[in-house]
């Protein structure tokens, strides 16, 4: 396939994955199967028809209001569709070919945990073992990183942020992360390496701290724990470190062997 359309393929496919993770967040934590029955409108409960779920463009010809009760349709339908759409697309852009699929993939399954948690503060453990298992997957399909960093990265990953955890909470006597924060981010350094964590957390952090920043400008002074949870900024720092490191490899940290006499 020619590169220029690898943007494409995977953008079009973002929209379709984006429309079911959006399904995913809402019926999920409301305990309701995602994968069982079709899907119906939130506010008066008619079943949708098929015109009707396709993704943004539905939204727009709609006016975000359903055709028959006129409620509004939550926009986090259409604000997942196109972040599912973005991540194709700069995946397709950045590394045209199966490496940029696989890294689509990395960005769909950071974005179903993101959604997840911004809706419902929930990291479940099916969806970080999934993104656990396709980093394993994702090493027997490509070189780099190898496969003992991307297992030193999963221990380490997880390490760090359950110590933090479990500081924060002998320290303070209260939870400061979630328990799915440290799973999450050993499930990265599957897919990134140890070498990269650092960068994750960085740039997490610095993507948190532009939030902060947009909120207070906005004059909205509301506790950030309560509008992003870790696992969002976690979410949004691996996918841009993947990113930047596809279209220009980042520096590796490495430790060269001690050499005596």
């Amino acid at each position: 396939m020619a590169d220029w359309a690898w943007p494409l393929v995977l953008g079009v496919l973002g929209l379709v994955f984006g429309s079911f993770i959006a399904t995913v967040a809402i019926r999920w934590p409301r305990g309701l199967s995602p994968l069982r029955g079709r899907s119906r409108c939130d506010g008066c409960g008619r079943t949708l028809r098929a015109a009707e779920l396709v993704p943004v463009l539905s939204f727009a010809i709609g006016r975000g209001r359903c055709g028959s009760c006129r409620k509004p349709i939550a926009p986090i339908h259409l604000a997942i569709e196109i972040a599912g759409c973005a991540v194709g697309v700069i995946a397709g852009l950045v590394a045209p070919g199966l490496s940029g699929a696989l890294g689509a993939v990395f960005g769909w399954l950071l974005l179903m945990l993101a959604a997840l948690d911004l809706v419902a503060f929930w990291l479940p453990d099916l969806m970080t073992l999934t993104l656990a298992g396709a980093g394993i997957v994702a090493a027997a399909i490509l070189p780099e990183p190898p496969l003992a960093d991307r297992v030193i990265g999963g221990i380490v990953g997880f390490a760090v942020l359950w110590l933090v955890r479990t500081g924060y909470r002998w320290l303070r006597g209260r939870e400061g992360l979630g328990g799915g924060d440290p799973k999450m981010f050993g499930a990265i350094g599957l897919w990134l390496g140890w070498q990269q964590l650092p960068l994750t957390l960085l740039a997490a952090t610095l993507i948190g701290l532009a939030v902060v920043l947009a909120m207070w400008l906005d004059g909205k002074r509301v506790a950030m724990e309560a509008k992003l949870p870790f696992g969002v900024l976690l979410a949004a720092g691996a996918f841009t470190v993947w990113t930047a490191h596809a279209a220009l490899p980042l520096p590796q940290v490495t430790v060269e062997p001690l050499n005596i006499g």
